[in-house]
């Protein structure tokens, strides 16, 4: 084993005794990252939830990172600059391979607002697990839908580095999947999802 220097300690990868397919055939399916990115109000945490619901009643292990959820605990100590952004991402990044190193399908729910950060969490796990599912809702919808009141708070300068007001979005060039939120139904974008899992990574039996 070659050692890793940080902060003059080595360090060693500890070899996992158990292996992907045998997690796979313990739980039935492929574990996978769903990936959803989007503008505040865009839909991600909604379809990630019940997507979720629909992957669990079909017996697989799942489980949603949720961008507000995180930033109480795991990121409550990062602001919303463009540093602590990726920052933010970058944990992300990490837990979800973790959860897919476990064998589980992780939604994750963030605006991720850079596409290098969204691209170094995919080269964390295995090709073609990684899923980039685009919420496409511009800032007019998601401020029409705005129940939050996040974007009246950011036109009135109260809400610093909103993303799509004060600071950019950076939209996917080649995402997995296209969901138009704006004007698809709730039941027309989870089951979008669901078939590109499927078709992907094979039917959870």
């Amino acid at each position: 084993m070659i050692p890793h220097e940080t902060n003059g300690n080595a360090l060693f990868w500890q070899r996992q005794a158990i292996g992907p397919g045998e997690r796979r055939r313990l739980h039935g399916h492929a574990p996978a990252v769903l990936w959803f990115t989007g503008l505040s109000g865009a839909g991600k945490s909604t379809l990630a939830s019940l997507v979720e619901q629909r992957l669990h009643a079909l017996g697989c292990r799942t489980f949603v990172l949720d961008g507000d959820n995180l930033r109480h605990g795991l990121c409550s100590d990062l602001g919303f600059s463009s540093e602590d952004r990726r920052e933010n991402i970058r944990r992300a990044g990490e837990v979800a391979s973790l959860f897919v190193q476990s064998g589980a399908i992780v939604l994750t729910a963030l605006i991720s607002p850079f596409a290098q950060d969204r691209e170094r969490a995919r080269r964390l796990v295995p090709d073609g697990h990684f899923f980039e599912i685009y919420c496409n809702a511009s800032v007019d919808d998601c401020e029409r839908r705005d129940v939050k009141g996040l974007y009246r708070r950011a036109r009135a300068g109260e809400v610093k580095e909103f993303s799509g007001i004060s600071s950019p979005y950076e939209p996917p060039s080649a995402p997995e999947l296209v969901l138009d939120t704006a004007s698809a139904s709730i039941e027309q974008c989870v089951e979008a999802v669901l078939k590109i899992y499927h078709e992907r990574l094979a039917r959870p039996r």
